[in-house]
């Protein structure tokens, strides 16, 4: 919610913003007018943007374990090379450090 609210500084530096999971079509869809998102989500089901960027893993939740997303944020530059990646995010600050990063990596 924090990049939807954030969207015209990314813009500015056009910076596209995208929000990748394995929820579907229609719970993005939900989840998208639910929180009057403006960013662009996109359905990975079947783990195929998940797995190469390393985001499918094995968690751990009161004892039990099962598979899912590491919450993550990668900085892709214009020449499609990963320029800054954020693990195990946090969501509080966290759009102000990937600004910081995105605006210093421009000058």
């Amino acid at each position: 919610m924090d990049f939807s609210e954030q969207l015209q500084v990314f813009e500015k530096h056009n910076a596209v913003i995208i929000g990748i999971s394995p929820d579907s079509p229609a719970s993005h869809e939900r989840f998208a007018e639910k929180h009057q998102l403006r960013i662009l989500l996109l359905s990975d089901e079947k783990h195929e943007v998940a797995e190469p960027y390393g985001v499918w893993k094995l968690k751990r939740l009161y004892g039990k374990e099962y598979q899912g997303i590491e919450r993550s944020t990668f900085l892709i530059n214009p020449e499609g090379k990963l320029a800054q990646a954020w693990r195990r995010v946090k969501v509080n600050g966290h759009v102000d450090a990937v600004k910081r990063t995105l605006e210093a990596l421009i000058q």
